[in-house]
């Protein structure tokens, strides 16, 4: 099969052909219908993801069709559509029991702990607990780009932020996962406040629905959140990942609000600095936000089939496998507008 793989960490990636995945028992091979490129991808690529083993071929925004069924998989067939957590729980360890397979022990990750869909083929693990069945009517493009971001912004503001309608939710960034979070708050009742420092990304923030937009480059944030929202948002998202981004986030909110951490830190803060005196006297909550369980997806899918959520506005571009390596290193540069999805493999 043709894939995208890197042998060292910031090299050029290259398209070439590797040997095709098997299916051993408990697993799945997919025949790739199309695959997000996420800034995950970016950071493992970086050399940011310690579960990384080189040479690698990233991806984990994924839809597709199963090729091939691993001895004891029961309930699916050849052919059908399906798309899949970027993480996999194996569904025996104690947080998989208790339900929260987002963060299992074992987990599976295609594209960090294996390679993954930036590919014509990928193997799923732990098939029978983490396979989604593709509702009709959503095509696979859409389908991969609620992969990572979508999904992972919809655990954010619905399980974690546990947002109400009439609330105020503030989104740091508005790139794949903070378009995100917009579309999901207004589809829930809540007011959302973008935040970035690209006025055509607030534009499209705007667009796609936020209550009111502030370019951190401008004006102080803090100021402008508590101003705009009455003393602050309930609910704040960072879906940057950058320590300025984030405790603007935290001395934003109101008393007792909640900021959610999505967006991932490079290596150079992985060590930094929280206002923890902020957190004790305004009773402020810290939460991260990794994935979404695969059993937690019809929530999600019942918004869309309902036409509350259109993920559709989200796709910024379709593209070729053979591009996909210039999409990817570029990440960095923050210049694309929505969610980059790969859907021609050959």
């Amino acid at each position: 099969m043709k894939a995208v793989i890197y042998d060292e960490f910031r090299s050029v990636p290259e398209v070439r052909t590797v040997s095709d995945p098997e299916a051993p028992e408990g697993s799945v091979v997919l025949e790739v219908l199309a695959c997000g490129i996420c800034r995950s991808d970016w950071h493992g690529w970086m050399g940011d993801d310690p579960d990384i083993s080189l040479p690698h071929v990233p991806g984990h925004e994924i839809a597709g069709r199963i090729a091939e069924l691993g001895k004891g998989i029961e309930g699916w067939k050849v052919g059908d559509l399906v798309t899949v957590p970027f993480v996999c729980g194996c569904g025996q360890c104690r947080q998989c029991e208790s339900g929260n397979q987002q963060v299992c022990d074992k987990q599976f990750q295609p594209g960090f702990t294996h390679w993954g869909a930036f590919a014509e083929f990928v193997e799923i693990r732990y098939a029978e607990e983490n396979l989604v069945a593709l509702p009709e009517g959503l095509d696979p493009v859409t389908a991969a780009s609620l992969g990572c971001r979508f999904m992972t912004a919809f655990r954010a503001i619905v399980h974690q932020g546990m947002t109400k309608p009439g609330d105020w939710v503030s989104v740091f960034g508005c790139g794949g996962v903070g378009l995100s979070a917009i579309l999901i708050g207004k589809a829930i009742g809540a007011r959302v406040v973008a935040v970035d420092i690209a006025g055509d990304k607030l534009e499209l923030a705007e667009q796609l629905g936020a209550d009111a937009c502030v370019n951190s480059a401008r004006e102080s944030v803090v100021k402008a959140l508590k101003d705009l929202t009455d003393g602050g948002p309930e609910v704040s998202i960072d879906a940057i990942g950058h320590p300025e981004v984030a405790k603007n986030s935290i001395l934003g909110l109101r008393k007792r609000g909640k900021h959610i951490q999505v967006g991932l830190l490079g290596s150079e803060h992985s060590d930094t600095e929280i206002p923890l005196n902020h957190f004790v006297a305004n009773e402020i909550e810290l939460l991260g936000s990794h994935g979404m369980q695969a059993h937690k997806y019809g929530e999600m899918f019942e918004l869309i089939a309902g036409r509350k959520l259109d993920p559709k506005k989200l796709v910024g571009r379709k593209v070729r496998l053979g591009e996909a390596p210039v999409v990817l290193t570029e990440m960095d540069r923050f210049e694309g507008r929505g969610i980059a999805v790969i859907d021609e493999f050959r």
